[in-house]
C-alpha cells in the first residue's frame, strides 16, 4: 500500500470517528480510484451508500468487496450486505449473506442474532428460539455484553424463556395421564425431567466442599421412611419451641452471624451477609464440638437430638443450632461439605411468604414437619415476610451408606485433617 493510499485511509477512519461522513466517504473514494481492489474501501463506500439510501449501489460495492475481502473480514461484510438485501426484500438473499458469515465464523455473534431474527419475522419462531439459544450459548456474561447487541440479545433471551415455557406447557398435557400413575416421588422426578428437557432447568449434581462419595445418587429431599426417629422428634416441637422462645427473650445476644469469614477472605455470594445478625444461629453442637452452656439451657432439644442419633465426623459433625434468618433476608444458592451426611430442618417459627429450595424442588417449611435434604445439592432460602423465622438444624449419616462406609468417611476426613494440622 503506497503511502498515500494509508494517509487517505486513516485520514477516512478519524473522519468516520468524528461523524464527518461526507468527508469520509470523499477520502474512500480517493482510496478506491487509486486501487480499485481495495477491499476496506469497497465495503466502506457500500456502507456510506446504505446510509444515503442508495441499496443498490450499496449491494454492487459490497458485493465486490466481499470478492476480494480478506477471510477475518467477510462475517462484517456479509451482515452489512445482509442488512441491504433485507431492505431491498430479498430474503432469500439475506438468509445467504448471513449464512456465509457463520461459514466463515459460526461463533459470530451478530449473524447468530441475525439469523434468529430472520427465522422469527418470517413465522418460524421455534426454530428462531432454537438460534437464540446459540447465541446465548456463545455470548459473553450479561455484564460484558457489547452495548451494540444488548437489546437484541435481551430479545432473544425473552425469547427463549417463552419458547421453554410454550413447550413445557404442551409436555405438561402429554405426561398428564402417565403422570397420575405413579407415586409422588417418581411423579416429582418426571416433573424435573420435563423441565430440564425443556430448558426450565437444569441437573443439580451434588457438589461437596469437602468429601465427596462417589456414586451416591443426587437425592434433594428425602422421605422420612428410612429415618425412625422423625416421628418423636416431631412430637417434641412444642417443647423444644418454648425452649427456643426463651433463648430470644433472654438470650438473643447468643446468636451469632452464621458466615463469619476473615478479613481478606473471599466471600463471593456471602458479601452481604458476612457478619451479619440478618442470618444468625444459636449452636448446640458445632463441628462436632458440643456447646455445653447452649446445651444446658435446652435440655430437651439437646436431648431430643441425641435421641436422633447425628452424624459423628470428626472435626465436621455432629451440628445442630436453632438457625434465624431475619425478614427480608435471601440466603443465596451454595452447597453443603459432603454428602455422606444429610441436613434436617426442624421449623418451629414459621411466617408465611417462607420458601426453601434445594435443586429443582422448592418446599415451603411447615411448623413441626421436618425436611430432610441433600445440602451438597444447590439450595437457598428466602424470608420474604416481616417477622423471624427460625428452624432447628441438625446433621445425620446418610442412610445409603453402610457402617462400614460411615468409618471410611471418618477415617478420611481425619487423615485430611492429620495432614493439613502438620502445616
Amino acid at each position: 500500500m503506497s503511502d498515500s493510499i494509508q494517509q487517505w485511509v486513516e485520514a477516512a477512519g478519524a473522519a468516520i470517528h468524528q461523524g464527518r461522513w461526507d468527508e469520509a466517504e470523499r477520502l474512500w473514494r480517493q482510496v478506491h480510484a487509486a486501487d480499485p481492489s481495495h477491499p476496506q474501501a469497497l465495503y466502506s463506500l457500500g456502507m456510506h451508500a446504505m446510509k444515503r439510501g442508495q441499496l443498490a449501489e450499496a449491494r454492487q460495492w459490497l458485493e465486490s468487496a466481499l470478492a476480494v475481502m480478506p477471510q477475518a473480514q467477510v462475517p462484517m461484510a456479509c451482515m452489512g450486505l445482509a442488512v441491504v438485501l433485507r431492505e431491498l426484500g430479498d430474503s432469500a438473499g439475506e438468509l445467504k449473506a448471513i449464512e456465509d458469515a457463520l461459514a466463515a465464523d459460526p461463533y459470530f455473534l451478530p449473524a447468530l442474532l441475525a439469523k434468529g431474527d430472520h427465522f422469527e419475522r418470517h413465522g418460524r419462531g421455534r426454530l428462531a428460539a432454537a438460534i437464540y439459544r446459540n447465541a446465548l450459548a456463545v455470548a459473553p456474561p450479561e455484564p460484558q455484553w457489547p452495548p451494540l447487541l444488548r437489546d437484541q440479545l435481551l430479545h432473544a433471551r425473552a425469547r427463549v424463556l417463552q419458547h421453554a415455557q410454550e413447550l413445557a406447557a404442551f409436555v405438561s398435557d402429554r405426561m398428564g395421564t402417565p403422570l397420575s400413575a405413579l407415586n409422588p416421588v417418581e411423579a416429582q422426578r418426571w416433573r424435573e425431567a420435563g423441565a430440564i428437557l425443556c430448558g426450565l432447568s437444569r441437573p443439580f449434581p451434588s457438589v461437596c466442599n469437602q468429601l465427596h462419595v462417589p456414586r451416591l445418587p443426587a437425592i434433594p429431599f428425602f422421605e422420612h421412611d428410612a429415618f425412625p426417629w422423625v416421628e418423636a422428634l416431631e412430637a417434641k416441637t412444642e417443647a423444644i419451641t418454648a425452649e427456643l422462645q426463651g433463648l430470644l427473650a433472654e438470650q438473643k445476644d447468643e446468636f451469632r452471624p452464621y458466615v463469619a469469614y476473615a478479613p481478606g477472605t473471599p466471600v463471593n455470594q456471602w458479601r452481604e451477609l458476612n457478619h451479619s445478625p440478618r442470618w444468625s444461629s444459636y449452636f448446640l453442637w458445632q463441628n462436632g464440638a458440643p456447646q455445653a452452656e447452649h446445651q444446658a439451657r435446652c435440655p430437651i432439644t439437646t436431648e431430643a437430638l441425641r435421641e436422633v442419633g447425628m452424624a459423628d465426623i470428626g472435626g465436621l459433625c455432629p451440628n445442630a443450632m436453632f438457625s434465624a434468618l431475619a425478614p427480608h433476608t435471601h440466603i443465596p444458592p451454595h452447597h453443603g461439605e459432603t454428602n455422606a451426611r444429610l441436613v434436617v430442618h426442624l421449623p418451629l417459627i414459621v411466617p408465611e411468604n417462607c420458601l426453601y429450595r434445594v435443586g429443582f424442588e422448592q418446599r415451603r417449611w411447615k411448623v413441626g414437619e421436618v425436611l430432610i435434604f441433600d445440602d451438597t445439592i444447590e439450595h437457598e432460602a428466602r424470608n420474604d415476610s416481616d417477622e423471624l423465622r427460625v428452624v432447628l438444624i441438625f446433621d445425620v449419616w446418610n442412610p445409603l451408606l453402610s457402617a462400614g462406609e460411615r468409618e471410611m468417611v471418618r477415617v478420611l476426613s481425619a487423615a485430611t485433617r492429620e495432614f493439613h494440622a502438620e502445616g
